[in-house]
This record gives structure tokens, sequence and C-alpha cells, in this order.
């Protein structure tokens, strides 16, 4: 650590000049050539690392950042927050532990449990997914500092705690935060033989229009209702098949991604300091609407570890039986990237290449009938996410 912070020649006294409250990110440096003439001019680059920069904001300026990702840029994230500047440099440095993460083999890839999967694989169903993510885009806005987005929370930990209500080996809890009132939910089915081993499925809670999120609509139904309703499907066929994993199975929806991954950074960070055995990780962040003509699941190749990919490709090709391929999304996209920051493998598994993002999200436009009005396109990621769970998971 000392050795990296040595080498930072261009290093400012950046608290003396952000406003308080002001808080260290990590920005795509791609983006934020593109944002640098929307913030202050005082705000200035601390260090550069592999595909992003260190630089202090306010709230304010935080909030501005996102929106012009948002509406400017048409992407998601691009950038994480963190508690000190050491981390942040930390955090995009070649001795972080997301280069381990990107490269290592964490677990057997091999697919041997067709027997067990294909059927579970089969009961998908379009209908279950679409009616969750009605409900989920009826709340005004799942924005994290709101009383709709704590509620919301509650309702994702009610609906997945009466799926499991038959199962003493299943627990679903709200996890708190204790910097916003929004929670993350996690539902834990436990491993018969290997509990230490843990395979975990999320994807964020939040939703977010306009610059300031607020009370203003967020029906977010693609962003992110859809990857919530996808893991509720494969927690509703999981159960109703009585699956007893022999590792344990977290399924995960993360507070306040929007913002900065928040939630699943603050998770994650847990997860290392108990140095806990995460073995697969795949979030789920709009899988509603199909936008490339010739793919219909793009894995994204960067942030991510290119041996889960590849099984995920392969998972595709044997459950699945669509076109698949690779795309990018930058530093800090999606919250996968908080697990790969902290040395875990993630993959995320997407609805289209960058480039044919949905336009319409982190708008009051983003709904399912935008979207083409029915979850036909996310029913194959549940179709994904199940067959990823029962073969890492036996």
């Amino acid at each position: 650590m000392k050795k990296i912070l040595g080498l930072v020649a261009l290093t400012l006294s950046a608290a003396t000049m952000a406003s308080p409250g002001s808080q260290w990110l990590t920005v795509d440096n791609q983006i934020l050539a593109k944002i640098r003439p929307n913030l202050n001019k005082s705000v200035q680059t601390v260090f550069t690392g592999e595909g992003a920069s260190v630089v202090k904001l306010s709230a304010q300026e935080i909030e501005k950042l996102s929106h012009v990702i948002h509406h400017d840029l048409h992407r998601c994230g691009g950038f994480i927050q963190h508690s000190s500047e050491a981390e942040a440099i930390e955090a995009i440095t070649s001795q972080g532990e997301m280069h381990f993460a990107k490269r290592a083999i964490f677990a057997d890839y091999t697919i041997d449990q067709q027997g067990v999967a294909a059927p579970m694989v089969s009961q998908v169903a379009e209908k279950t997914i679409r009616d969750m993510i009605l409900k989920l885009s009826d709340f005004n806005t799942r924005f994290y500092k709101s009383e709709t987005g704590v509620k919301s929370s509650e309702f994702i930990r009610d609906t997945w705690a009466n799926l499991a209500k038959k199962r003493n080996d299943v627990k679903v809890e709200l996890y708190n935060h204790k910097s916003w009132p929004q929670a993350s939910i996690i539902m834990t089915i436990t491993g018969s033989e290997k509990p230490e081993e843990i395979v975990i499925v999320g994807g964020h809670a939040d939703s977010i229009a306009g610059m300031f999120g607020g009370n203003g609509r967020a029906p977010g139904a693609d962003d992110n209702a859809s990857g919530i309703a996808t893991i509720t499907e494969v927690i509703r066929i999981l159960m109703n098949s009585d699956f007893k994993p022999k590792r344990t199975i977290q399924f995960m929806g993360y507070a306040a991604e929007e913002v900065g991954l928040l939630g699943s950074k603050e998770i994650a960070q847990s997860y290392k300091q108990k140095s806990q055995k995460v073995i697969g990780v795949m979030q789920l962040d709009m899988t509603l609407k199909k936008g490339t003509v010739d793919k219909d699941i793009v894995m994204m190749a960067d942030y991510t570890n290119g041996a889960q990919n590849e099984f995920l490709g392969r998972l595709i090709d044997e459950y699945v039986k669509v076109s698949w391929g690779y795309s990018r999304c930058g530093y800090g996209c999606s919250d996968h990237a908080s697990w790969t920051a902290n040395g875990f493998p993630a993959s995320i598994p997407f609805e289209s290449t960058m480039e044919d993002i949905n336009r319409s999200i982190h708008t009051a436009k983003d709904t399912l009938e935008s979207a083409g009005g029915d979850a036909k396109h996310a029913a194959k990621f549940a179709k994904l996410a199940t067959a990823f769970v029962v073969e890492l998971a036996n």
C-alpha cells in the first residue's frame, strides 16, 4: 500500500476542495472524460489505474454524475463509492483483489446435473415473471432513500419468504444499512453437504429516474424489476421442486445500486472480511427487453470472471438454446463489480449489448409496455439462472 501511494505523484488535498459529506469515487475513465464538463472545476483526478480514476465529489455532485450517466450517456453505473482514498486507490491497482477475481478458477464447471436441472428449467413461466414485474413497477419509485423504496424491499422479502414457507432450511431476511433507509434482501438455502461453499444470484432492488431520484415516478420495469422478478421465478421453481442443494445458495436484492453500488459493495466487503467461500456470483440486472437482433443473452466480458463466463455460455447451449455473445459495459456498471472488486468470481448475463441498451431506463417510461409487453425475454434468463444454481451448487 505504501508503495502504491508513493506512486501517486498527482495526489491533491481533495478534502479541502470538496464540500462536507463528500465521497471518494472510482469512475470509469471514458465516462469521466465525457462528464468532466459537467463537474465543478475544483474536482481533480487523484489517481488513475486500470480502467478507472479516483475523484472526490460532494453528495450533490454524485447525484449530478449519476444523472448525466443515466440521461446523457444512456447507461448504468460507471462508478463505485468508497469509504476512503486508500480504499479507492487499492480498488483499481494491480495489487487489488479484482485481478485475482477475473482470472482465477473457483469451481468445477463440469455440466453433469441434466437429470435434475432440465425438468426444473422447463418449469419457467413467463406469466409469473411478468406478474412480479408489474407488482414491483406499481411502486411509485424504489429509490433507496424513499418510503416506497423501503416498502418495496419489504415486499420482496415477504414474497420470497412466502415461497419458502414450507422449508426449514431456508431463511429470508433484510440486510439493513446504516447510511440509508432501504434494506437489501438475502435469501439463504443452506447446503446439505458443503454449506460453507456459497453460490449467489443477485440483482438490485432500487430504481431511479430524474436528476435527484426522490419521489418522482420510477417504475423501473426493466431496470431492475425484471432482474428481481427473474430471481423470484428461480426461487419459485426451486421451492416447488423441493430442491436441496449440496452447497449453500443465496439470492440477493441489493439496495442503492443506482447511486454507486452501495448495497452490494457493503455486503461483498463483509463477505471478504469474514473469509466467506463464494464460488460463483451471477448478477441479473435488466433481463426484460431484447435489444440486440442476433443475440439473446450477452455476457459482459470486462470486470467478470472469464472461466465462469465460459461456463455460462455452455449452460445456455445446454439448457436455454438461444443465441449468445459478449459485450463490455465498463467499470462499475452493476453489482457484479462489487463482488469482483472483493476477490469473488462474478458474471453478468445481460439483455443486449451496451450499444443496444434500453433507452427508457431511468425514466418514467421504463415500463413493461415499453419493453414489449411480456416477459418472454426474461424467461430465458430464469432458465439460465436455474441451471446455474443447480449445476454449481450440486
